[in-house]
Formats: C-alpha cells, structure tokens, sequence
C-alpha cells in the first residue's frame, strides 16, 4: 500500500501528494496522461497529481500544497515557484535517480509566502481540532 499526502482543495477535489523520490516515482507512473501534475522548479518537493479536471482555483491551492512541502520553502521561507504540466510531457529514462523526471512543457506558477503562512496555520487549526 503506497501511502501519499493528501490534501482536500476547497471545492472538495481530492489531490496527491509524494512523499520521497519513491513515493514521488510511483505517483507519475500511475498518472493518466492528461492529469495535471504539480513540483516545484527547485528540485525536492512532492510530485502533486490533481487530474485533468482541475479548475484554476484547485491548481492554485495545490501548488500552495506543493511548495508547502518543498525544501525550497523548508531553507528559504520565501516564495517558491512551482511547475505545472501534463502526464503526457513527462518521461524518464533508466539512468535517471528516483524522482527524477524530464518535462517537455511546462508553466510557472508563483507561490507567495503569505499564502503557504495560510496553508500551514489551516493545517495547524485542523491537527488541533
């Protein structure tokens, strides 16, 4: 049984999350070709699987999650650019470490500090809770 982060958007849409290069690994391999995956452009951080059928709210609260989990934001505590691609524009060759993956196309998205903050305090309120 493979055990990944998880994290609820607020329109209730279910996202993925790795949790090693492993973990990480095992998360594309079982994509489809048309979902959406999330990481950040500095390596160590989840691979975050959100399916095709994401809205721009969902990608946006999603990427937070992944930088929340980077070690990007773990040394620098700043804003962490996360990439956002398709499944189908990912591949890895045998040579490659775990975790590991190329991308052919991609996009950036901003994540600002002040929102990870928010992330982080939720995430507290709900252990608490």
């Amino acid at each position: 049984m493979i055990n990944f982060r998880e994290f609820v958007t607020s329109s209730g849409l279910k996202v993925l999350g790795g949790r090693d290069a492993e973990n990480n690994d095992k998360l594309v391999w079982e994509a489809k070709a048309k979902d959406i995956l999330l990481h950040t452009s500095a390596p160590g951080s989840p691979f975050v699987n959100i399916g095709e059928n994401s809205s721009k709210k969902d990608i946006k609260e999603s990427a937070v999650f992944c930088a929340k989990y980077s070690q990007d934001w773990r040394d620098s505590k700043r804003d962490v650019i996360v990439n956002k691609f398709l499944r189908s524009n990912m591949n890895k060759d045998k040579k490659m470490k775990a975790g590991s993956w190329n991308v052919s196309k991609q996009e950036n998205i901003k994540v600002k500090k002040s929102d990870i903050l928010k992330l982080e305090k939720s995430l507290e309120e709900n252990e608490t809770a």
